[in-house]
């Protein structure tokens, strides 16, 4: 039998929003919950951010009717630009895996990268489509476009 090989899963996506608004969705626990580890079949049921460097989170996503815990640890938080921090399924992984997450302005909103290091490589098609999954639901709520120019900042400008 052979050992699993450990790969890297990167996904990008461009937001037309400003980085900082996509950046904190990431670190506010009402927003997070409404993108981050949840699908059709599992929704989220608690999240707590502990949103410092040393921190931890514990988001509870419920799926085929028992609750998982994915946890993890803040490793960096350079905001707007980058957010690293382990993560841990209960259950399914044994080891922490580590994720960074790193947003780039552009002129006219930004783009976020997710590298997802440590991941088995039999496990690498799902990882993707996960973070695919997230980002849209990102898109969807914390990162929506902007239509009233009149509400928005000089910076968002």
């Amino acid at each position: 039998m052979s050992t699993p090989t450990p790969v890297t899963v990167t996904v990008t996506r461009t937001f037309n929003a400003p980085a900082e608004r996509v950046f904190d969705a990431w670190l506010d626990p009402e927003c997070a919950r409404q993108f981050l580890f949840t699908t059709p079949s599992q929704v989220v049921v608690s999240a707590n951010i502990d949103a410092r460097v040393g921190g931890a989170f514990l988001f509870v996503v419920r799926r085929d009717g028992r609750d998982v815990d994915h946890i993890g640890r803040y490793l960096e938080i350079d905001r707007p630009r980058r957010l690293v921090f382990t993560l841990r399924v209960i259950g399914v992984w044994t080891d922490d895996n580590r994720v960074t997450i790193e947003v780039r302005s552009l002129d006219r909103g930004c783009e976020l990268t997710i590298t997802h290091d440590g991941v088995l490589s039999e496990h690498a098609d799902r990882i993707r489509f996960g973070w695919t999954e997230f980002l849209d639901r990102l898109g969807a709520t914390a990162a929506s476009p902007i239509h009233d120019r009149s509400a928005m900042t000089q910076e968002e400008r």
